[in-house]
């Protein structure tokens, strides 16, 4: 007849609890010395029961285990930034190769450091030129379009202004010859004025104008 599985859940009878206790305490020491006296292993062990009450056991001597315990405790917390540094150091090494590689890549592609390269290596890179010299040339192409269509609207607005402004001027150069000729007239007649306030007068001449009879 098999035996019955206990389910593992809290023992609610108090009475039952500390039997129970009792029991696979012991076991637990007995199997902690066995494991010990087999395998030759360092063991200890402190248990505290429900009412506070200490149960310990130790292979050779529990000050002992414990102070061992604290030591490797103790180193494993030393290691522990060593192995963050080194963690760090590497993923700096990757990134620092990186660097590097990305800088010979521009140097070759300006034309430096390229006695290394393989045949295959330099095609590469020439189809890559090519690829880029192209892709420079679309967008050269697409700038300079985009300012031609940008100077022609500009002329489109400033087309009827200055049409406005030529006009005017035009207006203006026509009106400039009869300006001239009304103030060459201006000057001739306040000429002529002047030269008829001159002359002498009838008395005072020596000159006289006889009219007769043949």
């Amino acid at each position: 007849m098999t035996r019955k599985r206990i389910q593992i859940k809290k023992i609610d009878n108090i009475s039952s609890r500390q039997v129970t206790f009792s029991k696979r305490r012991k076991g637990l020491f007995k199997k902690a010395q066995e494991l010990s006296t087999l395998c030759d292993a360092d063991i200890a062990l402190i248990v505290f029961s429900a009412t506070s009450k200490l149960f310990e056991y130790a292979s050779s001597s529990m000050h002992q285990v414990i102070e061992r315990h604290d030591r490797y405790s103790a180193i494993h917390r030393l290691d522990r930034p060593s192995i963050e540094l080194q963690i760090e150091s590497d993923s700096n090494n990757i990134l620092r190769k990186k660097v590097e590689d990305k800088t010979r890549e521009l140097r070759q592609m300006n034309g430096e450091d390229l006695q290394g390269l393989t045949l295959q290596e330099l095609q590469k890179l020439e189809e890559h030129l090519k690829r880029s010299l192209t892709n420079v040339s679309k967008v050269k192409d697409a700038k300079f379009m985009q300012e031609i269509s940008t100077f022609k609207r500009k002329c489109l607005i400033m087309l009827p202004i200055q049409g406005v402004e030529l006009m005017e001027e035009n207006q203006r150069l026509k009106q400039v010859p009869s300006l001239i000729h009304a103030h060459s007239y201006r000057q001739s007649s306040e000429s002529i004025l002047s030269n008829s306030s001159n002359l002498p007068e009838d008395g005072g001449s020596n000159t006289s104008l006889k009219l007769g009879l043949p």
